[in-house]
């Protein structure tokens, strides 16, 4: 990649910007964990790029020398030391802020830089701009897992900007930051109220329990008071009544004029299954018997996609994203009609309402006899990752309970509200993220002044 910085630059390598050397994090047996320290993982490196006080965390019991020596601080930068992509291996995130003892994993390297000469956020932008990146490849190693080292990125030079620049260039890039943190987190509230309600339905079947337990107070009620049976159709009120509490309780977001119709749809009463007890009425089916494999006209690779364009190509990875290709996409998802993808190695799902297309490893699916956002919740979980390996023989003989089509189709109405407001999000941070990552070029090449 050509790229030139302004001439009075300096270029140094990346350990003289440090005040105290580069640090790979900690290994601990498996005893020693469930209590202690939060720690970091490659999880929480991945998804929250600008780490703040807050996040939930596994723990690890530290001795008082690794407290000492293998915490974190506000200003660390902390690299993704391997990764099973290349995409992965490097990728920088910025400790923010922290609440409390902070470690992090043995796959993880930190950098704690010098403020006297070097400004942490100004780093991270650097070593996440397509520059940065590149510069990041030149000392990626890839093997079996694609890697980079401590010492190679001690070695690596980097432009050193005078410290009063780097403070003027990262101003630039907060509020834009700040924004793309917002909708995320709106767009994870989304996706909550999306699971705690098919969670309330379709996996603690709590419409049904609350149609049962009604059913049998007022059956006790009228034998404590009179003797009497009630009638059906007073049975049915109640019913139908604890229903639509039960409804409200897991997302007060369904119109009151659509409350009752919901709750009929609900069962109630429990029938054993081979899984236990499931809503009468309902099936246990098979991964397979609800998805259509699609098939992909391309499957693209990292040299054929672009940091920004118009159609997403989607990886197996955490990030889920590899990049951008301008042609027609080969897969046309809409809010109406969503497709959603597996990862074989991964076990990583997505669900996507705009078109397009993947790279390999990567299996696209829709519903089959059932709505594919509905699907997609079913079973997004259902396959854990255990190595990194092929999972699609495993994953399509889960078993599922499935609920019946009208049910599954309302759960799939209002998803569909709650996706199409997450993809207006995503496509807000997608033209944020490209702004910045346009502007940040121009600023590091002097070709753009503060």
């Amino acid at each position: 990649m050509s790229f030139n910085t302004p001439k009075h630059w300096k270029w140094q390598t990346f350990e003289s910007l440090l005040s105290e050397p580069l640090r790979n994090g900690i290994y601990k047996k498996k005893e020693f964990h469930g209590s202690g320290a939060k720690i970091v993982n490659m999880g929480e490196l991945f998804k929250y790029p600008r780490l703040k006080e807050g996040v939930d965390m596994k723990r690890v019991e530290l001795t008082e020398k690794e407290l000492i020596k293998a915490t974190l601080k506000q200003g660390d930068l902390i690299f993704a030391r391997r990764s099973l992509t290349a995409e992965g291996a490097g990728k920088c995130s910025i400790i923010l802020a922290i609440d409390e003892p902070t470690t992090f994993e043995s796959s993880i390297i930190r950098a704690r830089l010098n403020s006297q000469v070097a400004v942490p956020e100004f780093y991270y932008y650097l070593f996440n701009s397509p520059f940065g990146k590149w510069l990041l490849g030149t000392i990626l190693r890839q093997v079996a897992v694609s890697g980079i080292t401590g010492s190679d990125l001690a070695r690596l030079n980097v432009p050193v900007p005078p410290i009063e620049e780097q403070q003027e260039i990262i101003k630039c890039f907060g509020n834009i930051d700040d924004k793309i943190e917002t909708n995320c987190h709106i767009n994870q509230s989304l996706e909550n109220i999306a699971q705690a309600i098919f969670k309330s339905w379709f996996a603690d079947f709590e419409p049904v329990k609350a149609k049962i337990a009604a059913r049998e107070a007022i059956i006790a009620e009228y034998q404590e008071q009179s003797g009497k049976a009630p009638s059906p159709q007073e049975v049915a009120e109640v019913e139908t009544q604890a229903a639509i509490v039960a409804i409200a309780g897991a997302g007060d977001i369904i119109p009151t004029e659509k409350l009752h119709t919901l709750a009929d749809l609900f069962p109630n009463q429990l029938v054993e299954s081979e899984l236990g007890q499931i809503p009468e009425g309902w099936e246990l089916k098979k991964v397979e018997e609800i998805v259509t494999r699609l098939k992909p006209k391309q499957r693209f690779t990292k040299k054929q996609v672009e940091p920004h364009g118009n159609v997403p190509v989607y990886e197996q990875g955490a990030g889920i994203l590899l990049g951008y290709q301008n042609g027609e996409a080969g897969f046309k998802a809409t809010p109406e009609s969503p497709i959603f993808i597996f990862g074989d190695h991964t076990c990583v799902t997505h669900l996507s309402c705009e078109p397009f297309d993947i790279s390999s490893n990567v299996i696209p699916l829709k519903g089959c006899d059932f709505p594919t956002i509905w699907v997609f919740q079913a079973i997004k979980d259902l396959q854990k990752f255990q190595e990194y390996r092929r999972h699609w023989s495993e994953f399509i003989i889960k078993q599922v309970f499935t609920p019946s089509f009208e049910l599954a189709e309302f759960y799939s109405d209002l998803a569909t509200t709650l996706a199409k407001q997450k993809e207006a999000n995503v496509a807000e941070n997608s033209t944020l993220i490209q702004i910045r990552d346009v502007i940040l070029p121009q600023l590091l090449s002097g070709n753009l002044k503060l």
